[in-house]
């Protein structure tokens, strides 16, 4: 938690006590907030016969290169790169990353022109 805290600014994490069902001091409960987009992570204390695929990235639009490319580093750091920051013709300025866990990761850069909005009633 402490890299996605280190890009996304605002999460909260309640940590596991003395007598709780996981271990103590892992990650019961943390809430972040990428964007706009409100997700929530905890440590499984159960194992599981599964890991992280590409097959499921979390999508997040920036509102400048600056914060972007600073996303793009911190969390391709240690990890890997699947397609580097670019104009790729569907956005401006796009990167696809899997961060040091395995989490993917695609970071947008939106086209102010290319933003859809509702229409007026």
């Amino acid at each position: 938690m402490s890299l996605y805290a280190s890009v996304f600014p605002g999460v909260r994490i309640e940590r596991y006590g003395p007598g709780e069902p996981g271990p103590e001091g892992t990650v019961k409960e943390a809430h972040v907030d990428l964007n706009g987009h409100r997700l929530m992570f905890s440590d499984s204390y159960v194992k599981h016969a599964f890991t992280f695929t590409p097959s499921v990235s979390l999508f997040v639009d920036f509102a400048s290169d600056e914060e972007l490319d600073r996303a793009f580093a911190k969390l391709s750091e240690d990890g890997q790169v699947f397609m580097p920051l670019d104009n790729y013709g569907f956005s401006r300025r796009f990167g696809w990353c899997a961060d040091r866990f395995g989490v993917s990761w695609q970071l947008n850069l939106p086209d102010a022109a290319s933003t859809v909005t509702a229409p007026a009633r």
